[in-house]
């Protein structure tokens, strides 16, 4: 039960509200509030093992926010409700909380599943890109340290291959070997990361299909939510995401591996949307590496999964032993699957950034 504290630190009346879990989440703690007049809040406990610095969010929210107001007013950004001390955030011992707005005649969806619900949640994604275009980074920090720094999961998991012990690494040795054919994509980073022309933007880091709220009779997108993640990063961190997770009809967890495939047809419809916002933006080498983003991101949570097994299970949580050894080798059969698509893809790719 949330202490009454916490609500008062908001200007609530903790016996007006009554409260539920709220949503899918795996990170943060989420409630609904609801009280008189069918007044509706979301109230969240900031995650402190994942989010160190809780206060990095709060600043770039609130940095995030303002310039959003004096540029774009219109956009709809959910900005945190401070509390009745003028603070983004409360601190209710060694816990963090913070209230944002509920979006009324709003849903999320787990998973795509139909290319128009996959064209507009990546046109939302695309919206905030752009709103963001020529916004000053300088007093942006990361929420999470080098969250999508692949020459860091490389070396990672360079050192994971060095140090397993030997019965994981006989039993993974294949799947090693085929992970380090691909190496050239971690290559590719490392060069393109302090290219000039492949510029820092904010960037959602975090682009599921349930981060974007949904009108509820018409799946239209309204706005980009769970925001924890917002920071300076490339854009092939947000298309990359969306690719991983909206492309194929089954998720990382799955063990039948002649069920994964990469749909054309819902690459376009995020391709689409996404580009159909940003793609003017974007300079010449982000449009040469739009396809690329997509092997970025699946590779680096291929080796990610592969070295948390090859480490004894220590990061992700586990339902049986090969469980981050059967992640890992789902993401490289989609790796895989992508990579034979390239040219058709690159040409639905090429279509958007001409129309």
């Amino acid at each position: 039960m949330v202490h009454t504290d916490i609500l008062s630190a908001f200007g609530l009346q903790p016996a007006d509200f009554s409260m539920q879990k709220f949503g899918s989440g795996h990170i943060n703690n989420t409630f609904l509030l609801t009280g008189p007049e069918d007044k509706r809040y979301i109230l969240q406990r900031i995650n402190t093992y994942v989010f160190r610095e809780p206060d990095v969010i709060a600043r770039n929210l609130k940095l995030a926010g303002d310039y959003l107001d004096k540029h774009h007013p219109e956009y709809l950004f959910i900005k945190a409700i401070p509390t009745t001390a003028g603070a983004e955030m409360y601190q209710h011992g060694e816990e963090f909380w913070r209230m944002i707005p509920f979006i009324p005649n709003s849903t999320s969806v787990d998973q795509a599943d139909n290319t128009r619900q996959a064209f507009e949640a990546a046109k939302q994604f695309g919206l905030m890109a752009r709103m963001f275009h020529g916004i000053d980074l300088h007093d942006f920090r990361a929420s999470i340290p080098n969250f999508h720094n692949l020459t860091l999961r490389y070396a990672s998991f360079q050192e994971a291959i060095r140090t397993a012990k030997e019965d994981r690494k006989q039993f993974a040795d294949s799947l090693v070997e085929q992970f380090l054919q691909y190496s050239d994509i971690a290559v590719t980073f490392e060069s393109l990361k302090t290219n000039p022309e492949f510029t820092d933007r904010l960037m959602h880091h975090d682009t599921k299909i349930n981060n974007v709220l949904l009108r509820k009779e018409t799946f239209e997108g309204i706005c980009v939510c769970d925001l924890d993640t917002l920071m300076p990063g490339k854009v092939i961190s947000d298309l990359g995401d969306m690719v991983r997770t909206y492309v194929c009809p089954v998720s990382e967890e799955e063990r039948d591996f002649s069920q994964i495939t990469v749909r054309d047809e819902y690459y376009e419809a995020l391709m689409k949307g996404y580009l159909s916002e940003v793609g003017s933006t974007l300079t010449a080498t982000e449009k040469q590496h739009l396809f690329y983003a997509g092997k970025f991101m699946i590779y680096m949570q291929g080796i990610r999964f592969l070295t948390d097994y090859l480490n004894g299970d220590v990061y992700y949580p586990i339902k049986y032993p090969e469980h981050n050894y059967n992640r890992a080798k789902n993401q490289l059969t989609l790796l895989q699957a992508l990579i034979a698509k390239e040219p058709q893809l690159q040409a639905i790719i090429d279509n958007c950034l001409a129309s």
